[in-house]
């Protein structure tokens, strides 16, 4: 009888072993795969979109482009608030619109003269896109621009001048203001406007006119991530390192949303802006990623070599 189990048991544990040794083949994706820029977009999972320009000072929708700079004149305006409040309920960014259809900009752009400079808003002085992004620093936020591809403003619209004109607001933007986590384009294309006192009617190919694989180019070349670090991905540390490790940057994920494997590696690469943001003293190195992530920079990962240590010993 005690035989007879035994034989039972054996086949139980063959059976077992057989199943958990039997090759899985991975499941073939459908349809299309998301990239890797629109994955980190789904992460975000929450932020704020701030509707404000010559807009709210004429009650309309879509302005005609023939406002006067003049008419943009707000009192009470307090950036640090609206940053504020995104943060209290939960957002991890704000989109400002710093174009919209009537062509004017809330920085002091060197390509137009229909800005914030000519307004009497703060004497001509005042720049919305840089008190917004860093009132988003302040509390730990994402900042990112609409900039309206149509402008019913410039004379040059329809024309492939006003497309260098837009590359060159572009520039400002992601240029001056810190790093920038989204540009958001639009589908309104051409129409009546203003255009310099032409007023007429515009209408262009929105699918050639811009350019756009040579515009998307630019956003990615002009922002880059702002840390880099660098993930060990074959480590060659003592077990209980690799297991002190892996509880550091399970809670770093946990409590604070910042997505990557290896946040205490000791190899980085950030730059200058983000280094004079940061309080570095004591340990708080190992919290670069973290403490950037939190001022709203973008944190990146990239798998790097892991040799053996030659020289010395780790602490």
């Amino acid at each position: 009888m005690k035989h007879l189990n035994l034989v039972k048991m054996s086949i139980v544990v063959l059976l077992l072993v057989t199943s958990c040794t039997k090759e899985i083949k991975p499941i073939v994706p459908v349809g299309p795969l998301p990239n890797e820029h629109q994955l980190a977009w789904q992460e975000l999972e929450y932020y704020g979109f701030i509707h404000f320009n010559m807009n709210t000072f004429t009650n309309k929708e879509w302005g005609f482009g023939d406002e006067k700079p003049s008419q943009f004149n707000p009192t009470a305006l307090d950036a640090r608030q609206w940053a504020r409040v995104a943060k209290e309920s939960g957002m991890k960014g704000l989109i400002i619109t710093a174009k919209h259809h009537d062509g004017f900009a809330l920085w002091p752009s060197a390509f137009t003269e229909h800005s914030v400079k000519n307004s009497p808003w703060k004497d001509g002085k005042g720049d919305l896109i840089k008190d917004l992004s860093e009132a988003c620093k302040e509390f730990g936020l994402k900042f990112g621009v609409y900039l309206s591809p149509w402008d019913r403003n410039h004379p040059d619209y329809g024309k492939s001048e006003y497309v260098d004109y837009y590359r060159n607001q572009l520039r400002e933007l992601l240029t001056n203001y810190g790093s920038i986590f989204e540009v958001w384009f639009d589908g309104a294309n051409g129409g009546d406007g203003y255009y310099g006192g032409a007023n007429e009617e515009r209408r262009v190919d929105k699918r050639s006119y811009y350019g756009w694989p040579t515009t998307i180019n630019l956003v990615r070349e002009l922002n880059e991530d702002d840390v880099i670090v660098g993930w060990k991905k074959d480590r060659l540390d003592p077990l209980e390192k690799k297991i002190a490790s892996k509880i550091f940057n399970f809670f770093i994920k946990l409590f604070s949303g910042l997505k990557i494997k290896d946040s205490n590696s000791g190899i980085k690469v950030l730059k200058k802006e983000v280094a004079k943001s940061l309080n570095l003293y004591g340990g708080r190195h190992r919290y670069i990623p973290l403490l950037a992530h939190q001022k709203g920079f973008n944190v990146k990962e990239i798998p790097v070599n892991h040799r053996e240590r030659k020289f010395g010993k780790s602490k």
